[in-house]
C-alpha cells in the first residue's frame, strides 16, 4: 500500500501533544534513494502492526525543514505526542525501520 503524501500544513495541524507515535519520511520526488526507503516503509506498514506512516516533501516543507533541522532525504521523522523524537537518515533495513513504526514496540532511546 503506498504512503499517503500529505502537506506541511496537515502535518503541523496533527502535532497536538497527546497525540500517538506517528513516522513521516521527508523526500524529494527525483530522489531515488528516497524511493527506495518509501518502499521500505511500505514493507514495514504491510505488517498492519504499524503507526501511522506518511511521507512529506521536504521541498513544500520550509517550516518543518528548519524547525527540525532537516539535512538531507530520505529522512524519516518518529513524532510522539506532537513532539519530535527522532531523525533517521540511514534507511539500513525494513527490520530497522520495523523498530520504529511498530505499535507494540516502545521507542527505542
Amino acid at each position: 500500500m503506498p504512503l499517503p503524501e500529505i502537506t506541511e500544513q496537515q502535518l503541523l495541524s496533527r502535532l497536538e501533544p497527546g497525540q500517538g507515535r506517528e513516522v513521516v519520511l521527508f523526500s524529494t520526488p527525483m530522489c531515488g534513494t528516497c524511493r527506495v526507503g518509501e518502499r521500505m516503509l511500505e514493507v514495514a506498514g504491510a505488517t498492519g502492526r504499524c503507526v501511522r506512516l506518511s511521507k512529506l516533501n521536504i521541498n513544500f516543507a520550509p517550516m518543518l525543514r528548519e524547525r527540525w533541522r532537516i539535512e538531507s532525504v530520505p529522512a524519516v521523522v518518529i513524532l510522539q505526542g506532537g513532539e519530535l523524537l527522532h531523525k533517521e537518515y540511514a534507511m539500513r533495513s525494513v527490520d530497522h525501520l520495523l523498530e520504529y513504526v511498530r505499535k507494540d514496540k516502545l521507542y527505542p532511546v
